[in-house]
């Protein structure tokens, strides 16, 4: 009863099962009632090393012992190892850390436009792909013109069609500053930018002289069987953002720049709580694990074992093909079912998403196992035999 009154003091912004969950371990969590679930969200991928692990718990705990934060206006030893380990990764020469990925594409785009006025005679118009997802703010809202609703539209931003490079091409102009794409859009259903389509943009940049930057809040680290998803494009952006796994579940977000995209000068950007010492630490034993000879490989076995074991299972329903990459997997639907699918999954004490009314979203742990593979396709098949039926092609 308690709960259930604690609850209506919650602000109503997104509609949660009443399950309340007490505690997690691994790719498990259990709720007020004993319950366990196995979760192949996972925070919206933000769990890269799954729930509580113990080298971020430990890291967390030696931290808060010795200093929370100092304020942003000061070098934290976390913080200083930290940016230099993850620029030393990802080829980067500059990082800066922020609370969230929402606030690293803002920051982004900002960086961007103090760049065009350096570089590019004043240009700051930010071209990004429609259905995109940069966060929730205004600005991050209107970058791919998601203006509708409480969000009024922030000038200075064009948008075009995912995976369309002629769009693109079209789209720029004088005034343009830099490209911003996902190389994967997550919330729009995995959908993977096309090889061409994202060496294209980079090429489109280097010839009119632009900045190319990229979103990988939900690809980055180690997502999608790479330290960024950039690698298996063979691109290499001015500027990445990212966020979600870089925490491992603690709010940060990371923004990387280089060559003379590194142009911010002090006062441009800042935040209270930006690099505090307690999630730089939890983002040094995150990115230590990531770097761990084999991690990467082991996402990629892992992410094709997941496939191949769904695959399996929609193939009985008309669903698919499966589209993503490493540990990143979405899987189409041929009715808009994907809501009522993840209800009856939750049903069968199994946690995965629906980013759209026809598409599931599988994020599951980067250290999931090959059993916790085996069980969540056994407990998802009922699920799929409650809401859906074989498609009239598959009968």
């Amino acid at each position: 009863m308690r709960d259930i009154q604690a609850r209506l003091r919650l602000m109503n912004t997104v509609e949660r099962p009443e399950q309340v969950f007490l505690r997690g371990q691994g790719s498990w969590l259990w709720d007020s009632g004993g319950r366990a679930y196995l979760d192949f969200n996972q925070g919206g991928a933000a769990n890269s090393l799954g729930h509580s692990p113990n080298v971020i718990v430990e890291a967390l705990q030696r931290q808060a012992e010795n200093l929370l934060n100092p304020g942003p206006n000061f070098y934290n030893r976390s913080l200083i190892k930290l940016a230099a380990r993850l620029c030393q990764a990802t080829g980067s020469d500059q990082a800066y850390f922020l609370n969230s990925g929402a606030e690293a594409n803002e920051a982004a785009v900002q960086l961007a436009r103090k760049w065009g006025r350096l570089h590019r005679g004043g240009a700051s118009r930010v071209i990004s792909a429609r259905q995109s997802s940069h966060g929730l703010t205004f600005g991050a809202l209107s970058l791919p013109a998601q203006t509708g609703g409480n969000a009024p539209a922030v000038s200075g931003f064009g948008s075009v069609p995912f995976n369309d490079l002629v769009a693109l091409q079209a789209a720029v102009d004088d005034d343009t500053a830099a490209i911003l794409l996902e190389p994967v859009q997550g919330d729009a259903g995995i959908i993977p930018a096309s090889l061409e389509y994202l060496q294209g943009a980079e090429r489109l940049c280097r010839e009119h002289g632009l900045l190319l930057i990229l979103d990988e809040v939900q690809t980055g680290m180690g997502r999608c069987g790479a330290l960024l998803a950039e690698e298996l494009y063979g691109v290499r952006a001015d500027i990445v953002t990212l966020g979600k796994g870089l925490g491992g579940g603690v709010p940060l977000a990371g923004l990387l720049a280089r060559g003379n995209a590194c142009c911010f000068e002090p006062g441009e950007l800042g935040g209270t709580l930006h690099g505090n010492p307690l999630m730089a630490s939890a983002g040094l034993a995150v990115l230590q694990a990531v770097l761990e000879p084999g991690f990467i490989e082991r996402v990629r076995e892992l992410g094709d074992h997941l496939r191949s074991g769904l695959a399996g299972l929609v193939g009985q329903h008309g669903h698919g093909p499966l589209r993503g990459h490493g540990l990143l997997v979405g899987l189409p639907l041929h009715a808009p079912d994907a809501a009522a699918l993840a209800r009856a999954a939750l049903a069968e004490g199994l946690l995965i998403s629906a980013p759209t009314d026809r598409c599931l979203r599988f994020t599951p742990a980067l250290t999931v196992s090959h059993a916790n593979v085996e069980e969540m396709l056994r407990r998802l098949a009922p699920a799929f035999a409650k809401v859906t039926q074989p498609s009239s092609e598959t009968r």
